[in-house]
């Protein structure tokens, strides 16, 4: 299991502190760098100029929204970034939520399922640098993207429902989750991608997995910093379902937290039943101001060590 690091999602900053943040998680060894794309900067541009600062470290979005940017743009802009980055780049792609895609923006999210399906039958093909030609119910599109010498890069979505992992699996290269404990990946998410990758005749999916992590010998301060820190994406429906899959009351409950030996026990748990990427979000604890520094430590030291 490749061990990446979240960066920014606990807070917005600044391109430059972004790039910096990115460029230590390299020196100290991460194997990736997952950067979301909420209301602050956008990850693929900043992901592009990161690419352009480092020279080792994957580079993922986790996750650009699908509804604001028409298939044929994003495909531009992933093979741009992953041409910048050398072929390091990785495109995590996701519906968002109906209170920000009907509520924010004003657009549908009726068929949201339908949506993704139609949107990866033209972004893939855009991406392997392929002529497309679809016609479906919300997509119609005849175009071609040429960028010489653009790797395609990894497509993950965040797929958390069985329709949407079924999706996933059958039309792009894994998944990327959030909020999904260990139970709900081993019973439910791992098995379902597969089984339709499967299906389609396509290579074992990635399963790019997202937690907030915290190294401190002060468990109940952590976990009720995280129900602070992470509260809204309990109320979130996409959210809510699988912490309910879960039996999670908040998203505290599937924080990993606790001391570094049982912290580590976690993540190898998650590599042990199917985790390929884990992305690790480290957050404050109020009360313990060393563990977002404890956390990177040995986090960077097992991914150097290897899970």
């Amino acid at each position: 299991m490749k061990i990446g690091l979240g960066i920014g999602i606990t807070g917005g900053g600044t391109l430059h502190e972004a790039i910096r943040a990115i460029q230590r998680a390299e020196e100290q060894g991460f194997a990736a760098a997952w950067l979301p794309n909420i209301f602050g900067l956008d990850a693929i541009i900043t992901l592009a100029v990161a690419g352009r600062e480092t020279d080792r470290i994957e580079l993922g979005t986790f996750v650009v929204p699908t509804y604001p940017r028409h298939p044929a743009a994003l495909a531009q802009q992933a093979l741009t970034a992953s041409d910048a980055a050398r072929g390091r780049f990785t495109l995590g792609i996701g519906l968002s939520h109906q209170v920000v895609i009907e509520g924010m923006f004003g657009l549908d999210y009726s068929r949201p399922v339908r949506h993704m399906r139609e949107y990866l039958q033209v972004l893939v093909p855009l991406l392997e640098g392929k002529p497309v030609q679809f016609r479906g119910e919300e997509y119609r599109v005849q175009a071609q993207i040429s960028i010489p010498g653009a790797p395609r890069p990894s497509v993950v979505v965040a797929a958390l429902g069985p329709q949407m992992l079924k999706v996933a699996g059958r039309l792009a290269d894994g998944t990327a989750t959030w909020m999904g404990g260990p139970g709900y990946l081993r019973d439910r998410a791992i098995p379902l991608i597969r089984e339709a990758a499967a299906a389609a005749g396509r290579p074992a999916p990635r399963v790019v997995s997202g937690f907030p992590v915290a190294v401190t010998d002060q468990p109940q301060a952590a976990r009720e910093s995280a129900a602070k820190v992470f509260a809204v994406y309990g109320t979130l429906p996409s959210y809510r379902a699988v912490l309910d899959v879960e039996g999670a009351a908040t998203p505290a409950d599937v924080a990993i937290v606790g001391s570094a030996e049982e912290v580590e026990a976690q993540v190898r748990n998650l590599a042990a039943i199917g985790v390929t990427d884990f992305n690790a979000s480290p957050f404050p604890v109020e009360g313990d101001p060393g563990a977002v520094g404890r956390t990177i430590e040995l986090l960077a030291s097992l991914a150097r060590q290897g899970v």
